[in-house]
């Protein structure tokens, strides 16, 4: 079979201590649970592999694509660098509640404590309730000491960084950096392909199963954590009307928004690489070899390498444009 449309997963649903319903009644994901915090839209972690949802490879998980159809499905120069392993995991996430602040190792780290990738993030804010918050990084300049010091007195939050948000605010969140989403957010998120992470504090939340504190992973944290404090932890954009704008190019994806208000073509003929489209406000319609596909708000396509030219249409959506 020729790869030429763009295919779609079904999502797999998490349920979460800090999940809510707006997954399932705002975009529609079908769960009869009540506290699901992500949707996996997009995944090869081990055990999560995605299963395409509908066409000729309904069925065929995300891992058999690869090893079926190699660099077409996902740029030959992917294929080069991460062979049937796909390097990006994508979700969206709902929390009802505040997330346990946590941080991600990096590469390094990870491989040898974990052989996994490191996890390096964005995160997109889809809704935000009045004076939701973030916390992205450190609001001074600490060292390990002091950071335990806090830690060990139950203060951590008097050295973390919050940040009020609204609808649109982008950030980076590199390996190293602490972070955390607060109660009342939704988010789509891209990162690399890695479940690996180190939850540092909690708000004393008991889980369910074993009526204890849930876990905390200290030790394993202070050797992962910058302390640095940065002047500027959000991502500053310009949106443009019907074109790609540049929100987040690290070394491990590249995320563009695309703010559309009518019909856009796009050429990926010379990028070599696949492209996920996730549909993060309104909805458009996807065409691809003369066959439309629908896109919804709260949904994810990928399109092969193979695939040279789409074009896109709405009266107003955004979405973002992920690739290698």
């Amino acid at each position: 079979m020729i790869l030429n449309a763009p295919i779609t997963f079904y999502p797999i649903l998490k349920e979460r201590i800090w999940g809510g319903e707006k997954l399932t009644t705002v975009f529609k994901k079908e769960s009869d649970k009540t506290n699901i915090g992500e949707s996996w839209e997009l995944s090869d972690v081990e055990g999560d592999v995605s299963v395409v949802a509908s066409g000729e490879l309904q069925g065929k998980t995300l891992k058999e694509l690869i090893k079926t159809y190699k660099g077409a499905l996902v740029g030959e120069k992917v294929y080069k660098t991460f062979g049937n392993d796909f390097p990006i995991l994508i979700k969206y996430i709902d929390a009802k509640t505040p997330l346990s602040i946590q941080v991600h190792p990096n590469n390094e780290l990870a491989k040898e404590r974990h052989n996994s990738f490191g996890k390096n993030e964005m995160w997109y804010i889809m809704q935000a309730d009045k004076n939701a918050e973030l916390i992205v990084g450190f609001n001074q300049d600490i060292d390990k000491k002091t950071y335990l010091s806090k830690l060990e007195e139950g203060n951590v939050l008097e050295i973390l960084n919050s940040e009020k948000i609204s609808k649109g605010d982008t950030f980076y969140i590199p390996t190293g950096r602490v972070h955390a989403i607060g109660a009342g957010v939704m988010l789509a998120e891209i990162q690399q392909t890695s479940d690996v992470t180190y939850r540092i504090y909690d708000y004393k939340r008991v889980d369910a199963t074993t009526g204890k504190e849930r876990e905390l992973h200290t030790d394993l944290a202070v050797d992962a954590i910058d302390y640095k404090q940065y002047d500027n932890y959000k991502t500053s954009y310009e949106l443009k009307k019907n074109d790609s704008s540049e929100l987040v190019y690290s070394p491990y994806f590249k995320t563009n928004i695309i703010q559309l208000e009518g019909a856009v073509k796009k050429d990926y003929s010379n990028l070599d690489s696949f492209v996920i489209y996730m549909c993060v406000e309104g909805d458009a319609v996807v065409t691809c070899n003369d066959k439309q596909f629908s896109l919804q708000v709260g949904q994810t396509m990928l399109i092969p390498a193979a695939v040279s030219t789409i074009e896109l249409q709405s009266e107003n959506a955004r979405i973002l444009e992920v690739f290698l």
